[in-house]
């Protein structure tokens, strides 16, 4: 084998992220419920004998030093000592500065494809441990199964969610992550769960569902007309996104306006709604294009892109790895 083609990397949504505390170095930890949806960049891998890594970056301005798949492969070449290199191309379209961890996905793709390619051997434990010093959210893809996360993103457990749709909506501005951790009003005390506590809300709130549906009730914003399920807890970085960057707030309100309650992702700027069907989430997503309609020409300035997506059970390449 000397060449992968079309290697998935796909998006996440955190349908909570908790702030819990800071460490003295600084680091925050968190808890969260990463869930992977079919939203992908895509990466080509050829081997080079001369052992450099040759990297097509999509992202203007992006130097090769500074890019993640280029960090990750030369992780995994000091890490086994190969000598054999790689040109890689990718394709974007999961939206940097969104929230959506496309870098970090890019990144554990590269370090799973390579792993193959290059026939290194390292187990997805060893993988994972590469993972981390390149950033918080590269674990959880290397880890690939849906998660309940803890720490700083190493403390991963897989956890069990239904089927799903998605309406992600991109606002028109990029957030810069360090300034939101950064914030004095940041919420860093949020008292921890376990994920019992998560797995015993999502079944309460699947089971007033259920028995609300056939009436059509609304019930924790969900209704039988528009599918909208309801989420657990909160994202304490939402609060301080919406205060500082003004077009993710209009756009928020946008939502709001629909009849909805909008979760932001990660550290923003993407907003998200999930629903019980994707028939669903296509139905309000058109909701949406008429909405922004109302904008003109003016539109792309609020509304960068929408998407609908549907949940993953686990991550493309799961099978790729020895647990």
């Amino acid at each position: 084998m000397s060449a992968l083609y079309d290697v998935p990397a796909p998006a996440k949504l955190n349908l909570f992220l908790h702030v819990t505390g800071r460490r003295p170095d600084s680091y925050h930890l968190l808890q969260s419920v990463f869930r992977f949806i079919d939203l992908c960049d895509y990466l080509d891998f050829e081997v080079r004998p001369d052992g450099q890594i040759v990297c097509e970056s999509p992202l203007a301005g992006l130097s090769s030093d500074d890019d993640l798949v280029v960090k990750a492969a030369r992780a995994l070449q000091l890490a086994t000592g190969v000598k054999l290199g790689a040109q890689i191309q990718y394709r974007k379209a999961i939206p940097s500065g969104g929230g959506l961890g496309g870098g970090s996905s890019d990144a554990a793709s590269t370090l799973i494809a390579l792993n193959r390619l290059w026939k290194t051997g390292l187990s997805r434990a060893e993988l994972m441990r590469l993972a981390l010093p390149l950033g918080a959210d590269v674990p959880v893809f290397v880890f690939g199964q849906n998660a309940f996360a803890q720490g700083v993103g190493e403390d991963l457990q897989r956890v069990e969610l239904g089927n799903a749709g998605y309406v992600v909506v991109q606002p028109a501005q990029h957030v810069a992550t360090g300034q939101v951790f950064s914030d004095p009003d940041l919420t860093r005390n949020t008292k921890s769960i376990i994920i019992t506590d998560f797995a015993e809300w999502q079944k309460l709130a699947d089971n007033r569902l259920r028995l609300a549906q056939p009436a059509g009730l609304n019930v924790i914003g969900t209704s039988q007309e528009n599918g909208v399920r309801p989420l657990y807890g909160w994202n304490d970085l939402q609060p301080i996104v919406l205060a500082r960057y003004p077009i993710v707030k209009q756009v928020y309100n946008l939502l709001l306006e629909l009849g909805v309650m909008p979760r932001m992702t990660g550290s923003g700027a993407c907003l998200f709604v999930e629903f019980v069907t994707s028939e669903h989430a296509q139905a309000f997503q058109q909701k949406i294009v008429a909405k922004i309609a109302c904008y003109g020409n003016d539109s792309t300035k609020v509304v960068s892109n929408t998407w609908v997506c549907s949940g993953l059970q686990e991550h493309p390449l799961y099978h790729w790895l020895n647990s």
